[in-house]
């Protein structure tokens, strides 16, 4: 069993010229589990989520008490078994306050809470599986930095081994009886398989791609130029993040994801270091911003990965519409938003 943690910072505030980046509060903990080959079958036509199975008989025994009746690994069991021994190692900590947060439909992280002042910390605990084996043809398609970082890089992540999530699939609507079992219709199909899936992660190749970003290796190193890259990414993360806490019911489908994904499709657009200039910043960030109102207003974000996953539903085009009005309020009246706390 592996950690892998990032930080989710609550980067910038920018105003006029001056950039002040915060300290970090929220972190992620992938826990991976390493497991045999898997049978991995797609449950809708995102090519996002799967049903597992083992294609024989496990090494990992100790996993056959989470497969369902019909052999399909449940995420739900082990998220809910991994909940439970992690509440009980939070009893054992003793010089700080640390609480385990209500469970939220559909995530599949488990939040702590660690109370140290004068700030709060929030740490997202994501079970993980960790396999050796091909990506599925989903991704075949997907992850088009040829021109950005070449072919080579392209070739060698595509090598990196899968880890998937445990994620309920949110068209899987269903609320399970505590004495029956739910069945229901699902893309033509009766299942009765409610929280099994999994879903595909890639976070370890996003960490990858963030530290090395520049289509020249100098890019922002101590002997090369610097770039905007990463600072246009943490503006848009933090006007969607003020944004979402003064429209929780409006912007609540929304999250970070939605910001990174568009920037890795910007620097597709525009792969060239001198795309992304430091002293055009400005420019760069209203580039990059551009695309992400386009992809607003068409209701369309292919998932850098999965381009066939559409991260922007058409289901969900009044959200969609709401967050283009307001960032082109904030773009037409200089970002008011930024400058709020100053």
């Amino acid at each position: 069993m592996h950690l892998y943690i990032f930080s989710k910072q609550r980067y910038l505030k920018r105003t006029h010229s001056k950039i002040a980046i915060s300290e970090p509060n929220e972190f992620d903990i992938m826990l991976t589990m390493p497991v045999t080959r898997l049978q991995l079958d797609e449950c809708d036509g995102t090519g996002a989520f799967y049903y597992l199975t083992f294609k024989r008989n496990p090494k990992e025994r100790y996993l056959s008490k989470f497969l369902d009746e019909d052999g399909k690994l449940s995420a739900l069991k082990m998220l809910e078994a991994l909940r439970k021994i992690i509440k009980e190692e939070v009893k054992n900590i003793k010089n700080v306050e640390v609480t385990v947060t209500r469970k939220k439909a559909g995530s599949p992280a488990i939040t702590l809470l660690i109370k140290k002042p004068p700030a709060e910390i929030s740490v997202d605990i994501i079970l993980a599986l960790e396999v050796q084996q091909s990506w599925p043809p989903s991704t075949k398609n997907g992850l088009h930095i040829e021109q950005w970082l070449g072919r080579k890089v392209r070739k060698n992540f595509r090598y990196e081994k899968l880890y998937l999530v445990a994620k309920q699939n949110k068209e899987e609507k269903v609320l399970r009886d505590s004495d029956t079992t739910a069945v229901y219709q699902f893309n033509n199909l009766l299942l009765n398989t409610l929280g099994n899936t999994w879903r595909l992660s890639f976070s370890h190749i996003e960490k990858e791609i963030m530290k090395n970003h520049g289509s020249a290796k100098t890019c922002c190193e101590s002997d090369g130029a610097k770039c905007c890259r990463k600072d246009c990414l943490k503006l848009l993360k933090y006007l969607l993040e003020q944004l979402k806490t003064k429209y929780k019911k409006e912007l609540e489908k929304f999250c970070s994801y939605h910001v990174k994904t568009a920037f890795f499709h910007s620097c597709v657009i525009w792969p060239h270091d001198k795309d992304w200039q430091w002293a055009d910043l400005d420019h760069c960030f209203h580039q990059y911003l551009g695309y992400f109102l386009d992809c607003l207003q068409s209701s369309q974000l292919p998932h850098f990965f999965i381009p066939q996953y559409n991260l922007l539903s058409l289901k969900d085009k009044a959200s969609n519409d709401f967050l283009s009005r307001e960032i082109n309020y904030q773009i037409n009246n200089r970002f008011p938003i930024f400058q709020r706390d100053n």
